[in-house]
């Protein structure tokens, strides 16, 4: 697109600008870079802003390692409860035991935990209960056979209402690609970790 913001093809579909503009959009943040998580939760702050609702499903990160983020916006969270600013926040981690589950400290092994987390994805997308959600880390569930590829596409690719998507993580299968109304990939042209530098706070997390 060019750098004032007009798409360079208008496409024959029969809307308007203003109708094509709130289109809601599927975007997936993948490569080997750093940053893929960081943009999208830099895209729940805006969200955050504009009054949405926002919903964070984090697929793989350990429970015990609460990033900055998750404390930003639970607070920003807590002020729109407090305050009527902003919007809603919610944030769920799966092996913490996913919020919302009743079998919450079980051993359930990580594939269940997955599939019980898209289950829960699904209903809401079903019933349109946020405006952004962020499916950090959702690629290697896909990956790795815990959630149907085939469901996950079709799900995202047909959510009703007006619902915006962001997907995270390496290597996203060609099919969430192709349903993809934004795709941007993150490539590595150096890491400090590949010197043996360690992770920092307030880098990484």
């Amino acid at each position: 697109m060019p750098p004032e913001g007009r798409p360079s093809v208008v496409p024959d579909d029969g809307l308007t600008t203003n109708q094509r503009r709130h289109q809601p959009l599927l975007m997936v943040h993948t490569g080997d870079g750093k940053g893929k998580s960081t943009a999208a939760f830099g895209l729940a702050l805006r969200a955050w802003n504009q009054g949405w609702n926002v919903g964070v499903f984090q697929f793989v990160k350990s429970a015990k390692w609460r990033i900055g983020e998750q404390t930003v916006l639970e607070r920003l969270g807590e002020l729109h409860l407090q305050t009527g600013e902003g919007g809603p926040v919610e944030w769920h981690k799966m092996g913490a035991g996913w919020s919302w589950s009743r079998k919450e400290g079980s051993a359930e092994d990580h594939a269940a935990e997955a599939a019980e987390g898209w289950a829960e994805v699904k209903r809401r997308i079903a019933d349109e209960t946020h405006d952004l959600l962020v499916l950090d880390e959702f690629t290697y569930p896909m990956e790795w056979g815990w959630v149907d590829v085939d469901d996950v596409v079709s799900t995202l690719a047909h959510r009703p209402g007006r619902q915006y998507v962001v997907v995270t993580g390496r290597r996203a299968h060609p099919a969430l690609v192709e349903a993809a109304d934004l795709v941007t990939e993150m490539t590595k042209v150096k890491h400090q970790m590949d010197r043996g530098q360690k992770g920092q706070k307030g880098i990484e997390w």
